[in-house]
């Protein structure tokens, strides 16, 4: 009987020892990301906050609207290439919001006003946390518009505009930074993934 608890204990203060590092870990990410949420929260002005919960508001209309006005247009001009372009554009976009959902039930991440019940957000969205549905979106939509038209005109404003809804989800105190963070790295990434679509 002693041998068995012996081994139980060991066993047990085996999983304590590997698991200790990496809950270190996330307590280090955790308060990483409160402090410049913290820093965000203390900042905020009426002004900002109707000008960045605007900015995110609008984030689907737009995700929907590249691509529906790209084959808009493509089918108007009988242009194959911009309707080509369309498809490319919808079908990043759409596996983004297809994985981002499963990541979000993988992780079950609690928003930071849910984990850090001092935390006043501008509102209180629903759902998981990790990563940013909107920052993944519209980092697939906008890497994937600039790729199938690789013009400053089109990269410059399109980056911003990603830049905008990811820093609009930290302002508003919906994510935390490294949820926002793996959205802009999964929307993006699912653009290059699906390049081959372009013409």
């Amino acid at each position: 009987m002693a041998n068995i608890i012996g081994k139980i204990f060991l066993l047990y203060t085996g999983i304590t020892t590997l698991l200790l590092p990496v809950s270190m870990a996330q307590r280090s990410i955790d308060q990483f990301d409160m402090a410049i949420l913290n820093h965000l929260a203390e900042g905020r002005t009426p002004t900002q906050t109707k000008i960045f919960r605007t900015i995110s508001d609008v984030n689907n209309y737009v995700n929907v609207g590249v691509p529906a006005a790209l084959l808009l247009a493509g089918t108007i001009d009988n242009n194959k290439a911009m309707r080509q372009n369309a498809l490319y554009i919808a079908t990043s976009t759409a596996t983004t919001a297809i994985l981002n959902s499963v990541i979000k039930h993988l992780f079950k991440r609690k928003r930071p006003f849910k984990a850090h019940v001092n935390f006043v957000p501008v509102y209180e969205s629903g759902g998981y946390s990790f990563p940013s549905g909107h920052t993944s979106s519209t980092f697939s939509t906008m890497t994937a518009l600039s790729r199938a038209y690789p013009k400053w005109y089109v990269i410059a404003p399109s980056l911003l505009w990603a830049s905008s809804i990811g820093y609009s989800r930290l302002y508003l105190g919906v994510h935390h930074p490294t949820d926002v963070g793996a959205g802009a790295i999964l929307g993006a990434g699912a653009a290059f993934g699906f390049g081959f679509i372009r013409p």
